[in-house]
């Protein structure tokens, strides 16, 4: 074989390689290094099971989802939110339809603005199960406002509770996981800690800042190579995280129901979130198109993200000022692309 024929069968298989990966790219719903997890990385099934896993934000959405397909793998569960009775709902749901029994499962209400109380729930957790496997950091809340229309009291807040109170919490829990040299620490972020987008700049930030801790605190624990640090990223998922969102006040949130049929099915996007864990991987994105590949313009091409958001958001802020809800004309706008 003459080595020109070698460079053109190298030079095929490269381009074969390349559009492969770009057809992979156009059927995603997460970055490719998790899509390659499922498919030919660890099962949850095999990893997770007999762990102690500690979710906050248990009472709705995306950590609701997550302790209901938790509950099929035989962990046990720690359940904590602020509201005691909508933990109570899915807790029954988990034995209902899980493979757990009552003693399993703990409902631990926790307010994470009240850093106070961090301590003692986490000495509770110890104390009924005697170890934290896995804390998954999934409390939180989102906002839709201008900036210029905002309280200050509402950036206070989105900080305390999406940033200083995961961090107290994480704070509490730690020494234990360095204790036993092994743990897993998953908060869920957003894409939005990532990229950025106009009606959320509270948000934004408190999910940059966690973002970039996280990142900080898997350097500082490269000596204990068995606790992983983890950030899950996702796009719109299916949730009521919007109805929730603050908006121009601490006292006014949202309040309206939006169209859910063009978010991620949150079933959907916990199944991604429970391959991560099982395979250790560091930080994933979870999102359809187009919001993934906004994510890699704005990790690979930021020129080309800050033109297209700029269009984007001009957009968004068009449609606020209309009194039209944003959240949703603005994903509607972006499927259009």
């Amino acid at each position: 074989m003459s080595w020109e024929l070698l460079l053109w069968l190298l030079a095929l298989c490269a381009l074969l390689a390349l559009v492969v990966q770009l057809l992979r790219f156009l059927r995603a719903d997460g970055d490719l290094t998790l899509l390659w997890a499922e498919w030919q990385g660890r099962r949850p099934e095999w990893e997770l099971t007999d762990m102690v896993v500690w979710v906050t934000g248990a009472s709705s959405g995306i950590g609701e989802e997550l302790v209901y397909q938790l509950s099929k793998l035989g962990v046990s569960l720690v359940l904590s939110a602020r509201r005691v009775q909508e933990l109570e709902r899915v807790k029954r749901r988990c034995l209902e339809n899980g493979n757990l029994k009552d003693k399993d499962i703990l409902v631990l209400p926790l307010d994470l603005t009240d850093r106070s109380s961090h301590e003692a729930a986490t000495k509770m957790v110890l104390q009924e199960f005697g170890k934290i496997d896995i804390l998954v950091n999934n409390a939180g809340r989102s906002q839709r406002s201008l900036f210029v229309e905002t309280s200050l009291d509402v950036f206070k807040e989105l900080i305390e509770l999406n940033y200083l109170g995961t961090l107290s919490l994480t704070m509490c829990v730690l020494p234990h996981m360095i204790e036993r040299k092994q743990g897993k620490i998953v908060t869920v972020n957003s894409l939005l800690g990532i990229i950025s987008a106009p009606l959320s700049s509270g948000y934004c930030a408190s999910k940059h800042a966690l973002r970039g801790f996280f990142n900080c605190l898997r350097t500082e624990l490269a000596t204990y190579p068995g606790i992983v640090v983890s950030n899950i990223c996702p796009g719109p998922v299916q949730s009521n995280i919007v109805k929730n969102a603050l908006s121009e006040e601490v006292t006014k949130s949202v309040g309206i129901d939006v169209a859910q049929s063009h978010k991620m099915a949150t079933s959907r996007c916990v199944r991604l979130m429970l391959i991560s864990m099982a395979n250790d991987l560091k930080e994933v994105w979870i999102a359809d198109h187009p919001f993934l590949l906004i994510a890699y313009l704005w990790q690979y091409m930021p020129t080309w993200a800050w033109w297209l958001t700029n269009i984007l958001g001009k957009k968004r802020i068009e449609n606020f000022k209309k009194g039209l809800l944003s959240e949703e004309y603005y994903e509607l706008f972006l499927r259009k692309l």
